[in-house]
């Protein structure tokens, strides 16, 4: 009786504390926030404990918690609209309570693991919200005997790699360059990286998860059934419910790879131009070069073009030396560009880091914080070397260095891999896909706007070389310039099908049946979330 007693009034207080605090005004009664609070110190197995990661905007500690994660300074300013509560829970049972609590209190909730997503989504609504930020939910469990492992959703890609080298030399994971992304995220959407010519996208290598559902329960994927588990690898974050954990699948790789960047300057064009029928279609799996394209100012002072390969090769130099002078030689690679090390400290090298310890995968800080907007394009038919001239005179209307094209080889093992196994279907006929990226360091507004202005005409410009019918993206590089809708995903069919093709193609309707069955009011939603029937 006694502890059952203590329990009680500990609660008490937890909620008499919280409800003296002062809220932000929002289009919502106030006692929504102080029921939230309730109902977070009744539903948590330790009231104290939850208290400890729980933040408002009186806390001095906020806008910290806020930051932390946020890649894109457009969305740091001050008219952008905050969260009334951020919650930073430490078991999933803490997690439960949010969903749970979020949706008995009538307020939106958003989820976040990483914070890069490109246009906010995971952070902002103008809607009164809730962000339950998983930072604290990152425990990565590795299997070497049997090849896999389980990685909370919080947890960074960087961690991630660490974790399976720390245990292994030839086990590794396919999945994205940046290591301060977070997993949740990446996964959700697809999440590609540097070995998917060999193994496909990070999600095709899911094989279990845990997914808190809109009523609070955990399901796995039994539990879950697999039209859910279908979906939540690759039909976006935060729409089906709230991911904690995903138990992927380890690829072998050599104790040794090859890696290099070479940069040209001299007959970029004809090299671009050769790239395209070799990179996606005549290298082996094994064989990963991608392109990044900028412009910068000669000797002359003039604008030229730069052309970096960056390359991973699952072998020896003396391979990879063979394979591009035989199917690449006009790339004239020599072997001290070169460099043999392995997989998990090219993860390091890939991500433009060189000479630090493997520790540095652990450190959450992104040193990639500036004002930006990105675009993504797939294309199935080569450029002619006509039209690749037209693209280096977009890209030099930008400031030197500040635009930016990644250009992401597809074919080898996204070929084999069925355009309906995942909701990501961007798999046969694509040559390659293409990230676009402007940045600046101003925020101004007269800044902002020239720099948005640019990549929008260089966007529209590029219809005609790119795929049609519909125009694809790519889910996790989110734009919501496509089909932009202000209702915070609460979108007719029509309407959310200008986007829905263009990241899903023929997989909308069925993550749409999906999304129906599991989460009929919408309870999980953003302004891009796959919206279910009823909200038609």
């Amino acid at each position: 009786m006694e502890t059952c007693a203590s329990s009680y009034l500990l609660k008490l207080c937890f909620s008499l504390a919280l409800f003296c605090m002062p809220f932000v005004t929002f289009a919502t009664d106030k006692h929504t926030h102080q029921d939230f609070f309730q109902c977070l110190s009744l539903n948590s197995a330790n009231a104290t404990s939850i208290s400890k990661v729980i933040y408002t905007p009186i806390n001095s500690t906020y806008t910290s918690a806020l930051d932390l994660s946020i890649q894109n300074l457009r969305f740091r300013t001050p008219s952008v609209p905050k969260p009334l509560v951020i919650v930073t829970p430490v078991d999933v049972s803490e997690a439960q309570a949010v969903v749970y609590c979020t949706r008995k209190t009538g307020m939106q909730l958003l989820v976040r693991s990483g914070g890069h997503d490109y246009e906010g989504q995971s952070y902002i609504s103008s809607a009164p919200f809730v962000v339950l930020d998983l930072v604290n939910l990152r425990n990565i469990t590795v299997d070497v005997e049997g090849a896999t492992a389980w990685v909370e959703s919080g947890a960074t890609l960087g961690e991630l790699y660490y974790r399976i080298g720390e245990k292994s030399k030839t086990l590794g994971f396919p999945a994205g360059v940046c290591i301060t992304i977070g997993v949740g995220g990446h996964f959700s959407g697809g999440g590609y990286g540097s070995l998917m010519r060999k193994y496909g996208l990070a999600a095709d290598n899911v094989i279990d998860a845990q997914i808190i559902d809109v009523n609070g329960k955990l399901l796995n994927r039994k539990s879950m059934g697999e039209d859910l588990f279908w979906a939540i690898r690759g039909g976006g974050g935060g729409t089906f419910g709230v991911v904690i954990s995903w138990k992927i699948k380890l690829v072998v790789v050599p104790e040794k790879v090859t890696i290099l960047a070479a940069v040209r300057s001299q007959n970029v064009t004809s090299l671009v131009h050769k790239w395209q029928y070799v990179a996606a279609q005549d290298f082996p799996k094994e064989l990963y070069m991608s392109l990044i394209l900028q412009s910068t100012v000669g000797s002359d002072g003039k604008p030229t073009m730069l052309a970096i390969f960056n390359t991973l090769y699952l072998g020896g130099v003396d391979e990879l030396l063979n394979i591009t002078g035989s199917s690449f030689p006009e790339l004239g690679l020599t072997r001290e560009e070169c460099l043999e090390t392995s997989w998990v400290n090219s993860t390091l090298n890939f991500y433009g880091i060189t000479g630090q310890p493997l520790e540095t995968l652990l450190n959450r800080t992104a040193n990639t914080r500036a004002y930006f907007k990105n675009k993504s394009d797939y294309v199935k038919e080569p450029m002619s070397e006509t039209v690749l001239e037209e693209v280096w005179k977009w890209i030099q209307k930008e400031d030197p260095g500040v635009a930016v094209m990644q250009w992401e080889p597809y074919g080898g093992r996204m070929s084999e891999i069925s355009e309906s196994a995942i909701p990501f279907p961007h798999r046969a006929g694509n040559v390659f896909k293409i990230h676009y990226m402007t940045t600046w360091t101003n925020g101004s507004a007269e800044e902002s706007n020239r720099h948005l202005s640019w990549i929008r005409s260089f966007y529209g410009f590029m219809a005609a070389h790119v795929s049609k019918s519909p125009r694809l993206a790519y889910m996790n590089y989110r734009d919501l310039d496509i089909g932009r809708n202000k209702d915070h995903g609460r979108t007719s069919y029509r309407q959310a099908s200008v986007w829905g093709t263009k990241y899903f193609n023929r997989n909308f309707d069925r993550l749409v049946k999906v999304k129906t069955a599991v989460d009929p009011d919408n309870f999980f939603r953003n302004e891009q979330s796959v919206p279910p029937f009823s909200s038609w």
